[in-house]
């Protein structure tokens, strides 16, 4: 794959590969519990509407049913296994982080029938997904790779470490704005400097997230700069203030003239008619979301930042603050009682 640059005045633009992700970032927002029938439904109205590709798993990956991160309701492979029983012509994705979900996770998940591996680490550590690249590659997998929290570091360290990725076997490389922090520029810069480091031989990709709700900006000024991949999440559910909605990133791409393959008639019936009715909370940039993108901190945190704040009695907008002042990564999930804890001693102190 050869990665091409959007020109708005070009007769034919570059096609944007349109994965949505709201069967496993949205499991964040629905705190795991996802069912099969719901999995099928929403399946079913995007693979309709002509999505290529649709991933399913835990928000945190394949392996994170678990204490830390959430129970989910149905086991990850046998909603990969609905998912791929209900698509059509879409491709069925799956997320692994390495040190939480394994080569064996993923091996069974592709027994289900997954035929898209994408390969999460944080922005600074792409040498430890090497071996997951090589395992996927060696099952046919087709293989992306996210480089989370890319606003910690500069576009030319992240093109390095994209560099790696690609070296390592990944197809694609994705900026991922995993606390909806990128600014406008600062997103263009970095796909920029990946499409110039590996474009040549890998796509480029970009996920964002609406805390600052500029999800769908930021969308756009990535296709400009060469992007060919771009995620989204019905109804924006997703971690945060959610995902870019995959209803108006088509939308908004048709009206550009840049051609996804995807219905938008069809997108906005799915969010509406499939995903809105099983919300459990419509995503929205709320003080908790937007400290998340003024702080940078790690989308998913946000329900933890909530429960933590419910049983300590302290704001969920000052735990997210201290979390994003400490530089916390996904993974780090428990430490946020910690500083729930810190905040409450000194509320304590303060009052007696």
């Amino acid at each position: 794959m050869t990665a091409a640059a959007f020109n708005p005045s070009a007769e034919s633009p570059a096609k944007i590969r349109v994965t949505d992700s709201t069967l496993r970032d949205g499991s964040h927002a629905m705190a795991h519990r996802f069912t099969e029938e719901q999995v099928r439904g929403v399946v079913h109205g995007l693979d309709s509407a002509g999505v290529e590709v649709i991933e399913v798993t835990h928000g945190d990956g394949l392996g994170g049913s678990s204490f830390n991160y959430g129970f989910s309701a149905v086991d990850d492979v046998k909603l990969v296994s609905a998912a791929v029983d209900e698509a059509t012509s879409a491709k069925i994705a799956v997320l692994l982080l390495p040190g939480l979900g394994t080569v064996t996770d993923l091996r069974m998940a592709r027994d289900a029938g997954a035929s898209v591996a994408r390969i999460a680490t944080h922005c600074t550590e792409a040498d430890v997904s090497l071996q997951h690249f090589q395992a996927a590659r060696d099952m046919g997998m087709e293989t992306v790779g996210f480089l989370m929290l890319a606003h910690r570091i500069g576009p030319d360290e992240l093109a390095r470490q994209a560099r790696i990725m690609v070296d390592g076997g990944a197809q694609c490389v994705y900026v991922v704005d995993s606390a909806g922090a990128l600014v406008l520029g600062d997103a263009q810069a970095r796909v920029a400097a990946l499409v110039k480091e590996v474009g040549a031989e890998a796509q480029v990709g970009f996920h964002g997230h609406q805390n600052l709700s500029l999800g769908i900006a930021n969308s756009v000024l990535a296709a400009q700069q060469g992007a060919l991949q771009i995620d989204g999440a019905l109804c924006a559910l997703g971690a945060g203030a959610g995902n870019s909605p995959t209803e108006v990133l088509v939308a908004t791409f048709e009206r550009l003239g840049i051609p996804t393959g995807v219905d938008v008639q069809g997108a906005m019936a799915a969010a509406e008619d499939v995903v809105k009715p099983f919300l459990t909370r419509l995503p929205f940039a709320d003080r908790g979301a937007i400290t998340q993108g003024y702080a940078g901190v790690y989308s998913s945190f946000l329900l933890h930042a909530e429960r933590a704040a419910e049983r300590y009695d302290v704001p969920a907008h000052e735990i997210l603050q201290k979390v994003g002042e400490a530089g916390y990564v996904g993974g780090q999930e428990d430490m946020i009682i910690d500083v729930a804890l810190q905040l409450a001693k000194e509320k304590e102190k303060a009052a007696g």
